[in-house]
């Protein structure tokens, strides 16, 4: 057993301890190491931006090497710089301003001295801060958990294509219904995950830089000739965020809000996936593959147990309940600032975690199962019954009188056979060719457009009823 054997089983929660390996490619964005690399960059990029900008003369105009070896300083940014800002923290117990002293040092070794006192100028601490958690969170969505979404949507589409002509049984209520495929209900999801995904990304991240209480004040004092308005949006824009200006001292974390609510949407599909998965798995009408070595139960030796489904649906509620958490608190701060957001903001990891924790199960449980379509046509055949709907339908496009209620008298709460049907259809009083097409139906036949709707990725290409 090695030293990080170790550390994992003795880790407090099971991201940092059994699922490490598993949310690992998180840490780079969400670790005390890495908001600490955020804040560097954050600080470093706002010095670049001050030498550049016009009318600031004591920010000495910087060279492009002088910029990149500044810029080397987050982009090269590794553990002793991490330790030793955490040196500094401990020290003044004060995380940002660890940031400024330790940069100080590094400009000092640099020899940008002169540009010592333009660090973390008329800064306060959430203009560093609300950058650098908007950065992560950013950065985080598009790099880690769309690449894991995109993953799953192909599975889930792959289902849809193959098993687009493969009949199934439909449960409303539990109940036995009209027949649908299994790919129409698979591309349901797909339809439904995609655009998911698509509100999500479309979600523009806000960042703001306007000091202490919001006003510009230590900026307007110090350079009254400075449009700081512009200056301030132009800075959040080159970050590559949304510039906001009319705030308190926080940012008010509304985008952010509305990117957990986003996430937390996409949570809820993909709960409902998993648990119809899981009874598909029940109902014989997935099969799962049995990997060698694994036990699925530790008495019953033949159970092969349907757990990344449940896995899934386990990791789904633990990050839907702290991304609640987050879209209700994080927007809501006494007066011009409280620092209750700021204890809460160093867990988003956590539901990023469990978001890409359930998303990489979901998806491995996905790859492991194959459609029994033998399954699937018998349990169909089984129940002749929902044709009764399309009997009643026929009957009422050829005037019959209240078929609904006859339909409802012969078959309603009872165990029909298909000649229990072709009987009934028998004593009807219709014409010949209507009493052919009543008896050639099949409850594998009554799909409607089932196979068209699992095929269909673009619904703006119907076009409008004219």
């Amino acid at each position: 057993m090695t030293t990080d054997d170790m550390t994992r089983l003795a880790a407090l929660g099971p991201l940092d301890g059994r699922y490490r390996a598993d949310v690992a490619s998180l840490a780079s964005f969400f670790s005390e190491a890495a908001l600490f690399r955020y804040r560097v960059r954050v600080e470093v990029e706002y010095l670049i931006f001050l030498s550049r900008a016009r009318g600031i003369h004591f920010v000495p105009p910087l060279t492009p090497p002088q910029q990149a070896a500044l810029r080397a300083l987050y982009r090269q940014f590794g553990d002793d710089d991490a330790l030793a800002i955490a040196a500094w923290d401990r020290r003044v117990n004060h995380d940002v301003k660890a940031v400024e002293y330790w940069l100080r040092e590094r400009l000092t070794t640099l020899g940008l001295t002169g540009h010592l006192e333009a660090v973390h100028f008329a800064l306060t601490s959430e203009d560093v801060n609300n950058l650098a958690y908007a950065l992560m969170v950013k950065e985080a969505r598009e790099m880690v958990l769309l690449p894991a979404l995109e993953s799953l949507l192909e599975r889930i589409r792959q289902l849809a294509d193959e098993e687009a002509a493969t009949p199934m049984l439909a449960r409303t209520h539990g109940q036995p219904a009209t027949p649908t495929t299994f790919g129409k209900e698979m591309n349901v999801f797909f339809m439904r995950l995609r655009r998911a995904i698509n509100d999500m990304m479309a979600i523009k991240i806000t960042g703001k830089l306007n000091g202490a209480s919001g006003v510009f004040a230590a900026h307007h004092v110090a350079l009254p000739q400075i449009d700081w308005l512009k200056f301030s949006r132009a800075f959040v824009r080159s970050l590559d965020l949304e510039p906001i200006l009319l705030t308190t001292q926080i940012e008010p974390h509304d985008t952010l809000a509305a990117l957990c609510d986003a996430l937390k949407r996409i949570g809820a599909i993909l709960t409902d996936l998993s648990q119809d998965c899981w009874r598909y798995i029940s109902d014989g009408y997935l099969v799962q593959a049995a990997r060698a070595g694994e036990v699925g139960s530790s008495t019953m030796p033949h159970k092969v147990n349907p757990i990344d489904f449940e896995n899934a649906e386990g990791n789904l509620a633990l990050a839907g309940a702290l991304l609640e958490l987050f879209s209700r608190k994080l927007p809501v701060s006494r007066l011009q600032r409280d620092l209750s957001d700021s204890t809460v903001l160093r867990n988003l990891g956590l539901a990023f975690g469990y978001c890409l924790l359930a998303y990489q199960r979901l998806l491995r449980g996905l790859q492991k199962v194959a459609v029994d379509r033998a399954r699937l046509r018998r349990d169909l055949d089984a129940h002749p019954e929902v044709l009764a709907e399309a009997i009643q339908t026929i009957l009422r496009r050829e005037g019959f009188a209240e078929p609904y209620e006859l339909l409802k008298s012969f078959s309603r709460g009872r165990a029909l056979t298909a000649e229990d049907i072709a009987r009934f259809i028998d004593s009807l009083l219709v014409s010949d060719a209507v009493r052919a097409e009543l008896q050639a139906l099949a409850p594998a036949a009554y799909i409607g457009l089932a196979v068209k709707l699992a095929q269909l990725r673009d619904e703006a290409t119907v076009g409008n009823w004219t």
